[in-house]
């Protein structure tokens, strides 16, 4: 292995905290070529499909890469903003946000940097970007309410794999599965409360959370279970009734089984049913997206309203709301504890 000459580093002051937020990823612009090359990473990923390697690679490379990039390319087609990627776009709106509420509260030198696991701006070029700070200590935040291998595990690989190549590595942390912190609850039901308020009530609530293979979950996932309790915690907070909510699963890929109920199929039935309104909101995602804007908003109402539903309507994920960018600031604040950084050392109160 070749390591990075930090030699330049060694009469450095010490460049203090490295924080660095990292969501799924998006492709450069709506084109084939672009999402041809943004599915190549994120589906070559072991983390995402672990069938055995030579086999998925020549299913990938044989057919995947043929059909795939094209139709959905023009799905990003019709998200795209003129700002760009609308993940992208709201994924540096959170960190500037972050940015401004964190620097009254953290001590000393603390720099920031963002990065998607796939595509750009790379975890490699972020990390490259917080070491020539010469920082000492290293917090990472997948974007991430509920641990997933395919998820919160894979942005852990691409991080020590790339720390693997520096010779003076700094001290890490690590956030993850935040779904079960009392804000995180508080911030989402207020996000589907305020948009209740608005527009109205329906007669149910679904939790559309992004699927894994069912098999995923039997080895040792314990994304499903997060998901449910997730959703439970927000409906009791809600004071929803049983019958008025349910938990269901997006965005399945390839033929084998995964964990059911799936959304499409459960809003196909209500609006079979006779349910005649439904909102949908996906807590699994901490920024609007591809899977959001076009999969749940766009694609599935139809269904619902093929089926023979009347109304139908998405609840905004918590992108850049204050609420939100409370939560995440609360949480750094949290995991820097005992860190010179830290807002108030052990022991002492605020």
């Amino acid at each position: 292995m070749k390591y990075i000459d930090q030699s330049d580093q060694l009469k450095q002051p010490d460049g203090g905290l490295g924080i660095l937020l990292v969501n799924l990823g998006t492709p450069d612009n709506p084109t084939t070529p672009a999402v041809r090359r943004y599915l190549a990473e994120f589906l070559s990923d072991p983390r995402v499909v672990s069938l055995p390697r030579i086999l998925w690679l020549l299913i990938l490379h044989g057919m995947v890469l043929r059909v795939r990039p094209k139709r959905s390319a023009q799905a990003y087609g019709k998200i795209w903003t003129d700002q760009g990627s609308p993940l992208l776009v709201i994924s540096h709106q959170q960190l500037d946000a972050l940015t401004a509420a964190l620097q009254p509260r953290l001590n000393g030198q603390t720099h920031f940097a963002l990065a998607m696991r796939y595509g750009n701006p790379s975890i490699a070029s972020a990390l490259e970007a917080l070491r020539r700070q010469n920082i000492q200590r290293l917090l990472v935040f997948p974007l991430y309410p509920q641990y997933s291998a395919t998820t919160t595990a894979s942005i852990f690989d691409a991080v020590t794999s790339e720390l693997q190549r520096w010779r003076r590595i700094p001290e890490c942390r690590f956030i993850h599965r935040y779904y079960q912190d009392a804000d995180y609850t508080a911030a989402l039901s207020e996000s589907i409360r305020a948009f209740r308020e608005q527009e109205g009530e329906a007669e149910k609530l679904l939790f559309s959370f992004h699927g894994i293979p069912r098999d995923y979950y039997e080895s040792g996932d314990p994304y499903p279970d997060e998901c449910r309790s997730t959703a439970a915690q927000v409906a009791k907070s809600l004071g929803l009734h049983d019958h008025q909510w349910q938990v269901s699963f997006q965005s399945r890929f390839g033929n084998q089984e995964w964990v059911k109920p799936y959304t499409d199929e459960t809003l196909k039935r209500w609006g079979s049913e006779g349910v005649e309104s439904v909102q949908v909101v996906c807590p699994a995602f901490s920024a609007d997206c591809l899977e959001t804007l076009e999969e749940i908003s766009e694609e599935n109402r139809g269904y619902f309203l093929q089926a023979g539903g009347k109304r139908y309507a998405y609840i905004p994920a918590m992108n850049a709301h204050p609420s939100h960018i409370a939560l995440f600031a609360d949480l750094i604040v949290q995991h820097t504890c005992g860190w010179p950084e830290a807002e108030t050392s052990p022991g002492e109160t605020s």
